[in-house]
């Protein structure tokens, strides 16, 4: 059996883009999180689960830092930090919205997702 934690709506302002005027501006990303791992037995206890907060500021520091052309590769350089630094989860489901993409016509989001596990 597997359980969830999810983090949905980490916001940052990252470089990520293919145009220039995207990796040189900026804009606001927004990032959700589905982490599966087993959450029975825990009697109170942070060490045996998972600390979202420091799940949340891996996922910050990736929105921040180093730029990448596709939100593709950004939510797989999450999705890899995240297995890697949190053994106790099994799986993760990484969902980028770029909701100022540069498309000229009306759009609310544009949203890439993917799923990884061990």
């Amino acid at each position: 059996m597997s359980d969830l934690i999810r983090i949905v709506g980490v916001k940052a302002k990252g470089f990520h883009g293919v145009l220039e005027s995207e990796q040189k501006r900026g804009q606001k990303f927004i990032v959700d999180v589905e982490l599966r791992l087993t959450l029975s037995k825990l009697n109170d206890d942070l060490t045996k689960t998972v600390n979202y907060a420091q799940v949340a500021m891996v996922i910050n520091d990736q929105i921040t830092g180093k730029p990448q052309k596709l939100i593709e590769s950004l939510a797989e350089n999450i999705a890899v930090k995240i297995l890697k630094d949190f053994k106790k989860v099994k799986s993760v489901k990484v969902t980028v919205h770029k909701p100022k993409a540069p498309i000229a016509l009306n759009f609310k989001d544009i949203q890439v997702e993917i799923e990884r596990s061990r």
